[in-house]
């Protein structure tokens, strides 16, 4: 059975949902909408779909599937909630929304309708990501003492410039952490499970005209009683990008995860796959991944992988992996970065 997908925003990151769609079995792209008359049909001339720039002619469309939204972070609660009410699945960019109250609301719109609400965090299927997984399950780590993740990017100003939205509380949720860290801090609480407390400081140090962060770092303490440590930059330059490093530690093993890869991977008690896993994903050369430094360039696969656990959920009617409550623990947490940052360090339990 094939899926009927619309995209609503087309902007850079609607690229990567179209290309997806197209890449994978079991999903068609059937319409995009944008208020831009010309970017609508531009992208559509591009991808496919029939271009709209009328949003309840958009869900009209004649077998419509799913909904993927990707308009900025916080403009994504009203087209869910007029998604849902039509009937249709709906499909959303991380963030899912800039405060959980809002993801809130969107969870239940999609309960009450009965459809699906996936989020979007291609990370966590990532073949190194199901390996180093089933490394905790195994509890090879022994006692895990620490989990950190650190994310040192660059965005230029003419990133922060290009969009009146981005840089903005109302619109972008956040800077460094909201928008860019997110997916790692979501690949760290799959792998770690919850965060107890967090202890936090933000700056912007090396950007002008934004009112959110472009430096961030958090203590944390998992409920697992495990420390940790995030860092998140979009102030950190380099040529390609710095790729985002996951490090898990404990007292029978360490693994340090860069991007999609292995930059260490060494447990007391060896055993037979581990010498194959390191050969695997061992880290490239000159290797950017996830961080390079122009976010176009970001290999759009992540997303396939993600699309094709929707595919199945939708095919066997059971829940995405990354479902509303799921998508919604890394908004939580960042949420309570912040609100530790704007009360000087203060210790912030997160909810």
């Amino acid at each position: 059975m094939s899926y009927n997908f619309g995209i609503i925003g087309l902007g850079m990151i609607a690229r990567f949902h179209a290309e997806a769609i197209k890449a994978i079995h079991g999903a068609c792209l059937v319409a995009v909408f944008s208020e831009n008359e010309n970017k609508a049909a531009e992208f559509a001339e591009e991808f496919g779909g029939i271009p709209y720039t009328d949003f309840s002619k958009f869900l009209k469309h004649k077998d419509l599937d799913v909904v993927s939204i990707c308009t900025p972070s916080g403009a994504h609660l009203e087209p869910c909630l007029a998604s849902a009410e039509a009937g249709k699945h709906v499909v959303c960019e991380k963030p899912l929304e800039v405060s959980t109250d809002r993801i809130d609301e969107m969870i239940r719109s999609c309960d009450k309708a009965g459809v699906m609400l996936s989020g979007i965090f291609p990370r966590r299927f990532n073949p190194s990501t199901k390996e180093l997984k089933k490394a905790i399950m195994q509890n090879r780590f022994g006692t895990i003492t620490m989990a950190d993740a650190y994310i040192k990017w660059w965005r230029n100003q003419d990133y922060y410039d290009s969009a009146l939205w981005r840089g903005t509380w109302k619109l972008d949720g956040g800077g460094a952490l909201m928008n860019q860290s997110i997916h790692t801090i979501d690949l760290l609480l799959y792998l770690m499970g919850p965060v107890k407390s967090v202890r936090a400081e933000t700056r912007n140090l090396a950007h002008k005209n934004i009112e959110v962060e472009d430096t961030g770092i958090a203590m944390l303490q998992f409920e697992s009683g495990a420390l940790g440590i995030i860092q998140g930059a979009t102030s950190s330059w380099s040529q390609a990008g710095h790729p985002a490093e996951i490090q898990v530690t404990g007292t029978k093993g360490s693994v340090f995860m860069t991007d999609d890869r292995f930059r260490v991977w060494e447990f007391r008690d060896q055993i037979a796959s581990d010498g194959v896993i390191r050969k695997t994903y061992a880290v490239k050369e000159k290797y950017g991944g996830a961080g390079a430094a122009d976010p176009s360039t970001i290999d759009f696969q992540w997303h396939a992988r993600n699309y094709e656990d929707i595919i199945f959920a939708l095919g066997n009617n059971t829940i995405p992996s990354i479902n509303g409550a799921e998508a919604r623990r890394a908004v939580a947490l960042i949420s309570a970065i912040y609100e530790s940052a704007a009360a000087n360090g203060k210790k912030i339990e997160v909810v």
